[in-house]
């Protein structure tokens, strides 16, 4: 896996990821954004651009959001990897956790 998206974007989804990822890997959620880890290249460009602080590199995931390695994967289990986030547009759910944390 290589780059997770974390709590800090929920409820707030700026996009600026989105437009700076040359793959189209970072999906829209309900209430956050989500890289699918089959299509991430690694570049790392979306980091820098986070406004919020939410994308980390899976191997430095700090601690208390760890589990967001899982979750950002587990989002994929129903849609696959389509080959693009623009293809399918906003995915409209969000994966259990994030679903059911509070705002």
């Amino acid at each position: 896996m290589a780059y997770v998206v974390t709590d800090e974007c929920v409820d707030v989804q700026d996009r600026s990821c989105v437009e700076e990822c040359p793959v189209d890997c970072i999906y829209e959620g309900d209430r956050m954004m989500y890289i699918n880890p089959d299509e991430c290249v690694d570049c790392g460009r979306c980091e820098p651009v986070c406004p919020v602080t939410s994308i980390f590199h899976f191997d430095d995931l700090p601690a208390d959001r760890a589990r967001f390695g899982p979750i950002n994967a587990e989002f994929f289990t129903e849609i696959g990897t389509p080959g693009g986030a623009r293809k399918i547009g906003r995915v409209g759910h969000d994966h259990p956790a994030v679903a059911e944390s509070a705002s």
